[in-house]
Order: structure tokens, then sequence, then C-alpha cells
């Protein structure tokens, strides 16, 4: 299935570090990797780090998969905010995963500092705004529930929002702990730094995985092998195939890029999202364009994505005209490039990371619904430690039978 229809603007932008071969042999490996997007490449680089034989195998070039559609938000708030997230499965597990995430989105800059570039990363804070004055009224149980998780966050109320930010709402929550990122230099960097201390990358689709005794092997449509010790399926919601039902459920969501220069006045480029569902989102680049992204369906046919495109991305125009109306005075805001992406998400809004029910040796990672970089970090260092033989931390939160447990 095509992940992705019209014209993402980090792959049109940024050249692409790595031209990966066809696998043209049979080949064996500690670990394979199934997957170079963001999340392949961050376990590769933990994994190849750390000593082990890796190979990367992806049918596509890194990171021209969902990661290159990412707009790359990088929060540590999830699709359910922290008090629905206490009801599904109580305080301390809730508290536990939401601190984590905090944590994953702060790891984010020693990985920058370990590569050659700054792949677009800049610290930012983050507003999560209430698009009703109902939900405004609700924003202060959230903020205490926060504070009392340790969690560094303000309470903004309409004047606030209007003096600060120059955005009319009637209230939201103001973060410290967020990022912005361009996801396809990343990846891309990530992958060639692996390559540089021992890891493999190949091109190739991966049609059947066999079990073994000892590991697992993988079999291509180029009629090779990679005999594995342990695989990681790294492919977002594509990995469900290899399960025996879905875990996850598919939607698209909408996204637009503006030329450089069309940052409203007074906008300090803090990272916005709202209560709304589905929910307007935003955010600028280093050079100086808007992302604006929401218009979120349940779509999941490529042909009809690609008919919708048009018209959400000037339903984006419109939405993000009439937040910043006073600061853009009359000026209308035009897209440089549009596109849409599918993505994965679940009830709880937390993804699946780890084994799978009755498949030894193989780790996936799939259902991140819009916090994609987050849950890649995350998700990374778990899977590392599972390749590793280790007890990776808060692995319970993410594990596929975790249910609707309560602490």
């Amino acid at each position: 299935m095509d992940l992705v229809s019209g014209v993402p603007l980090w792959p049109a932008v940024d050249l692409p570090e790595l031209a990966p071969e066809p696998l043209a042999r049979s080949i064996g490996c500690d670990v394979a990797v199934v997957g170079a997007g963001i999340t392949g490449a961050l376990v590769a680089w933990h994994l190849a780090g750390a000593g082990a034989d890796v190979v990367v195998i992806d049918r596509r070039p890194p990171g021209l998969g969902s990661t290159g559609a990412s707009t790359a938000l990088v929060l540590y708030e999830i699709d359910r905010t922290l008090g629905e997230l206490r009801e599904l499965h109580g305080a301390e597990r809730a508290t536990r995963a939401y601190r984590r995430c905090v944590e994953a989105v702060l790891n984010l800059e020693s990985i920058i500092a370990a590569l050659d570039d700054d792949c677009g990363y800049r610290r930012r804070s983050c507003l999560y705004l209430a698009s009703s004055e109902a939900d405004a009224r609700a924003l202060p149980e959230e903020w205490r529930l926060r504070r009392e998780a340790g969690i560094e966050v303000e309470l903004l109320d309409g004047a606030d929002l209007q003096r600060d930010h120059r955005i009319r709402r009637p209230g939201a929550l103001r973060s410290t702990a967020a990022a912005e990122l361009d996801p396809y230099r990343f990846t891309q960097r990530l992958l060639a730094r692996s390559v540089r201390i021992g890891a493999r990358i190949a091109t190739g689709e991966v049609v059947t995985l066999e079990r073994r005794a000892d590991g697992v092997t993988l079999a291509t449509a180029g009629g090779h092998r990679i005999a594995a010790r342990h695989v990681v399926l790294a492919t977002s919601y594509e990995a469900q195939a290899h399960l025996e039902r879905p875990v996850a459920q598919l939607g698209t969501t909408y996204t637009i890029a503006t030329a450089p220069g069309q940052v409203p006045p007074g906008w300090d480029g803090a990272l916005l999202w709202e209560t709304a569902r589905p929910y307007l989102y935003a955010r600028t680049t280093a050079d100086g364009r808007m992302l604006i992204g929401g218009e979120d369906d349940a779509c999941d046919d490529p042909a009809e994505r690609e008919r919708r495109l048009p018209a959400k991305g000037r339903r984006l125009e419109a939405s993000a005209e009439a937040l910043w109306a006073e600061s853009l005075g009359g000026v209308r805001l035009r897209a440089e490039y549009t596109w849409a992406g599918t993505f994965a998400g679940t009830e709880d809004g937390l993804p699946y990371i780890g084994p799978a029910p009755d498949f030894p040796h193989a780790t996936y990672a799939l259902g991140y619904g819009g916090n994609g970089v987050t849950f890649s970090i995350i998700a990374a260092e778990i899977l590392r430690d599972l390749a590793l033989g280790r007890a990776p931390r808060d692995a319970d939160l993410f594990a596929f039978d975790r249910g609707n447990q309560r602490g």
C-alpha cells in the first residue's frame, strides 16, 4: 500500500545521503531490522553502537515511508490526556507513560549531538489549545494532574495566549519539553552513522518470516535470505501483516507547508495542537515555513486519499488564517507543498512495542498515532534492550498484552 499522497516537504528539499544497493546474496546477522524509517534508524544506531551485527532492509529508500511524511512535532503529550490515561490504566502506569515520553523528548538532544548535523532540531515550547470554552474549563484538572506527575506545565487563559502568542483561543496548557526536527534528514544521518560503525543496509522486500529454534529467517522477493538471531519489525502499521490480528486502527492526516517567510508576526514558534478531535497542529521550520496539519479522517484507500487532498489543503489554509487572523491582517496563506499520510493509532494512545504472542525472536513497534518521533525514541531503547537480552524499563506499558491494567 502507498503510505503517502502528494509531495511531502522533507524529501523535496533534502538531498538523500544514502543509496543502498539491493540485497544481492543471502547473509546472516545478529539482528535484522525491517524498516529504514526513523524507528529502524534509531534501533540500528543503538545496536551498532553496542557492537551488534545489524542489517537494515526496506523495500523503499531510507526515510521515504511514513517518516518522510511526518511533521515531527516532538511532544511528550499523547493523543489521550493524562486524565484519560489514568482512567484506562490507573494513576501509576499513566504517570510512568507520560514521564517516559518527557524523557524521550529530552533524550533527543543527546542523540542529535552525536551526529554531524543538527537535522533541523530546535527546542520549543508547546501549546495544547482549548478548542472551545467547555474544553478550557477542563484544562485546570489536566494541569493539576501533570504537575502532580512532576511535569513542568503552565495554565494559560485567553488573555495570556493573546499577549504571549497572538492566538485567539480561550485557554491552553504550555509546556517546555518539546522540539521540532527534520525527520527525513535525521533518519538519513542516523543510518549513515550506523553504517560507519558497522551496520549494513540494503533494499529489498521481505515477503515471509520463517521461525527457527534459534532465530528467524527473512525471505525476500529477490530470492535471498537473511538468517538473524533476532528480527525487529519497524515498518509502522505494515508490520501488522505478520500478526495474527490487527492491533491498530488506520487513518489519514493531511499537511501543508507554506513558502518560507509566511510565519505570522508574534508567533514564537511554539508547537501547537488542540483539544478538538480531529485536531489542528502546527509548527515552524528552520527555513521560516509554517507546517499546518490535521483534517484527519478514517480513509485508508490511496486513491480516495489523493482525491481528498486538494480540498483538505484548502481547509487547513483557512483554519490557520482563522487562528492567526489578527496577526496576519488579511494576508492569505498559500501552501507550497501539500501531502497526506496514512498512520495507525490505538485505543489508549500508546503504541505496541515488544514481542508479539507466539513469535519468539521477533519484536515490533507500531501504533504511534500522532506522536511518531517520541515513540520511535522509546521504541528504539526498548527494542535495543530486548535484542541484547536485557530487561527494558517500562516495557510493560507498551506490551501487546497490557490490556486495561490499572496500577
